[in-house]
C-alpha cells in the first residue's frame, strides 16, 4: 500500500509506499548500523544525555541510536516471511471483493431481486474499500501495522456473519459495505514494505505485494465458480470468513511490528526501566498526537493531490481504468463464453489466462528492477524517477492491444475457438499488473514524502472505478446492438489508447511537470536545505508531519 547507505534521486525509503515516512525527526535516510550507538546487547545513549533541544530536557531516541532494533536490520528471510503473510493477507481482502459475484444469481433467486440489484453488493464493497483504505492509513502509523491489521481482519470477519445469516438482502448490502470499510488495504500492506526496505532495495518488494493486490482479484471467481456450482449462497461468506481467519491467525502469530516510531516507543520505555529515565521514544514526545485537526489533514491529502496533481490524476485513472477492467470481465466473461456452452466451472477457469498473465509480468519485472540497480550502484544521480516508467511504455500498449483482440474473437463458434479471447485476455493482465506496478514506482520516486498520498490517491482510483464496473458491465455488454460483445470491449479498447497516452509525455516531459507541482518544489527545497546542512541531496525523512501539510509551512 517508506534509508539508503549511498545516495539516490528518489526519496528516503521512510517515504517510498503508502503510510510510508517515518516521524518526527530530521535525519540521514538510513542509519548506518556500524556508526548506530546500538549493539546486540542493547542501545547504548552516550551522547544522547548530551542532546536536547526540548525546554522539558528529554531527550528523544532516533533510528541511528536503535538501529538495531527496527525493521530495516531483520535478517533477509525474516523479512521475506512477514512480506509472505502480509502477501496471503492482501491476497484474502481482494479475494473478498472478487468472490462475490459468484453468489450473484443465488441472492436474486432467494430474494427475489433483480440480477442488477444483486451486483450492488459488489459495488458497494469495493466502493467502500477504497475509502476504508485510506482511512486505516493514519492509525497504522501512530499506532503501528500490528494491531490496525488485526483489526482490520477481525472486523472484515465479523461482517462476514450477518451477510452469511441474512434474512434479507439490505443486510447484505450493510455488511458488505461495513467489510469495504474494514479493509485496511495495501495502504498498510505496502507501508510494511517502507518499514523494511529502502527506496533502492523496495522494488522486489513492492513488485511481490502488487502481485498479491492483483491475484486476489483473479483467484477469486476461479474459486468462487466451485462454490457457486456446488453449496449454496451461504457459504459464498461462510468460506470468505474461513480464509479470513486463517490470515488473520498466521499474521498473529508470525508477524511482528514494523513501524520504525512504534519501535523505538518501545525500546525509549525499555530503557527507562533499564535505568535511562530521560529518554523517550518520538511517538511518546509527540503533541496533541490524536488531534482532530491532524488525522483530517492527513485523510484529506490523497483526495487533494488527486484532484491538484496531474501525474496523480492521469496515472491514477489509468491504473483504476485497468483494474476496473478485471472486475469487468467478471460480468462479461458470462455472455462471451457461454457461446461455446460454458458452464459455471468453465466460467471460472476461464479467469486461469489472467493469473497467467499476473505471473508473467510480474517475472518481467526482474530485469528492469536489477537493470536499475546497477546503475545506481555505478551513479546515484544517473536516473530520474521517469526512469521507472521505462519497461510500461513497451507493456502498456498490451491492454488496448488485448482488448481489440477479446472484442474481434468474441464472435463466438465455429468461426473462432474458445482459446483465442483467452489468450488476447493474458495481455489484458500483464498490462493491468505492469500498469500498477510501474503507477506506484513512479510516484514513489516523483513525491517522496508525499508519496504515501500520491499512491493512495491510486488505490483509490482503482477500487472505486471497480466497483461502479460492477454495475454497468452487465448493461455494456448487451445493449450495443446485434454485436454488442465486440463493441462494448472494442469502446473499452479506444478508451484504454486514451488514457494510456499521459505515460509517454510523462515520461519525456515529468521534470518539468513536478516542477510546476508545490510537493515536488516543496521535495527540492528540501534537498537544498539537506545539501546546505551537508547532506547528500537525499529526501530527509520528515514524517508525518509532512503528511499533514506542515512541509509546506517552512518554505
Amino acid at each position: 500500500m517508506a534509508t539508503s547507505e549511498k545516495p539516490n534521486t528518489y526519496s528516503n525509503p521512510t517515504t517510498a509506499t503508502s503510510t510510508v515516512a517515518d516521524n518526527y525527526t530530521v535525519m540521514d535516510p538510513k542509519p548506518n548500523p556500524l556508526s548506530a550507538k546500538s549493539s546486540n546487547s542493547g542501545t547504548s545513549l552516550a551522547h544522547v544525555e548530551n542532546r536536547s533541544n526540548r525546554p522539558d530536557g528529554k531527550r528523544e531516541l532516533t533510528e541511528e541510536e536503535a538501529y538495531d532494533k527496527l525493521g530495516y536490520s531483520l535478517p533477509t528471510w525474516r523479512k521475506w516471511m512477514i512480506l509472505s503473510v502480509i502477501f496471503i493477507i492482501q491476497v484474502s481482502m481482494n479475494f473478498n471483493a472478487a468472490v462475490y459475484p459468484n453468489v450473484a444469481q443465488g441472492l436474486s433467486d432467494h430474494f427475489h431481486i433483480s440480477l442488477q440489484a444483486a451486483r450492488v453488493g459488489q459495488m458497494i464493497f469495493l466502493v467502500a474499500y477504497a475509502f476504508g483504505s485510506e482511512l486505516w492509513a493514519p492509525w497504522s502509523e501512530e499506532l503501528g501495522r500490528w494491531p490496525i491489521l488485526q483489526a482490520s481482519l477481525f472486523l472484515v470477519n465479523i461482517w462476514q456473519i450477518p451477510c452469511a445469516l441474512a434474512p434479507n438482502y439490505g443486510t447484505i448490502v450493510v455488511g458488505r459495505f461495513l467489510g469495504g470499510l474494514s479493509s485496511a488495504g495495501g495502504s498498510v500492506t505496502l507501508g510494511m514494505v517502507a518499514d523494511m526496505w529502502d527506496a533502492d532495495d523496495q522494488q522486489f518488494a513492492i513488485a511481490f505485494i502488487v502481485l498479491s493486490s492483483v491475484g486476489g482479484s483473479s483467484i477469486g471467481p476461479v474459486v468462487g465458480a466451485f462454490i457457486e456450482k456446488y453449496l449454496s449462497w451461504q457459504w459464498n461468506f461462510w468460506i470468505q470468513l474461513m480464509f479470513g481467519g486463517f490470515v488473520q491467525l498466521i499474521h498473529f502469530f508470525f508477524v511482528s511490528e514494523t513501524r520504525s516510531t512504534v519501535l523505538l516507543d518501545r525500546e525509549a520505555r525499555r530503557l527507562r526501566k533499564s535505568g535511562q529515565t530521560n529518554v523517550y521514544g518520538p511517538g511518546e514526545l509527540k503533541e496533541h498526537r490524536f488531534e482532530m485537526k491532524e488525522i483530517l489533514a492527513t485523510w484529506a491529502r490523497p483526495f487533494e493531490m488527486f484532484c491538484r496533481e496531474p501525474i496523480v490524476l492521469c496515472l491514477s485513472l489509468l491504473s483504476g481504468f485497468s483494474d476496473g477492467l478485471i472486475f469487468c470481465f467478471m460480468e462479461a466473461f458470462t455472455p462471451v463464453y457461454s457461446q461455446w456452452n460454458f458452464g459455471t466451472i468453465e466460467l471460472g477457469l476461464a479467469f486461469v489466462p489472467i493469473n497467467i498473465g499476473y505471473i508473467l509480468a510480474y517475472a518481467s519485472y526482474m530485469y528492469p528492477i536489477i537493470k536499475h540497480r546497477r546503475i545506481m550502484r555505478r551513479d546515484p544521480t544517473a536516473l530520474s524517477p521517469e526512469s521507472r516508467l521505462w519497461w510500461l511504455l513497451y507493456t502498456a500498449p498490451l491492454e488496448a492491444i488485448g482488448l481489440f483482440g477479446f472484442a474481434w474473437t468474441s464472435f463466438g463458434p465455429p468461426r473462432i475457438p474458445w482459446i483465442a479471447p483467452m489468450l488476447f485476455s493474458v495481455l489484458i493482465a500483464i498490462a493491468n499488473y505492469c500498469i500498477y506496478m510501474s503507477t506506484i514506482d513512479y510516484m514513489v520516486a516523483a513525491y517522496g514524502v508525499y508519496a504515501a498520498s500520491a499512491t493512495g490517491g491510486n488505490a483509490l482510483a482503482r477500487d472505486f472505478i471497480a466497483g461502479v464496473s460492477a454495475m454497468y458491465a452487465t448493461p455494456l455488454y448487451s445493449n450495443l446492438g446485434s454485436h454488442s460483445l465486440e463493441w462494448a470491449s472494442t469502446l473499452l479498447a479506444f478508451l484504454a489508447t486514451l488514457v494510456t497516452i499521459p505515460i509517454y509525455i510523462f515520461y519525456m516531459k515529468g521534470p518539468q511537470i513536478r516542477a510546476a507541482s508545490k510537493f515536488a518544489q516543496t521535495l527540492a527545497h528540501e534537498r537544498i536545505e539537506h545539501k546546505k546542512h551537508g547532506g547528500k541531496g537525499d529526501v530527509l525523512s520528515v514524517g508525518e508531519k509532512a503528511q499533514a501539510g506542515k512541509l509546506e509551512e517552512g518554505v
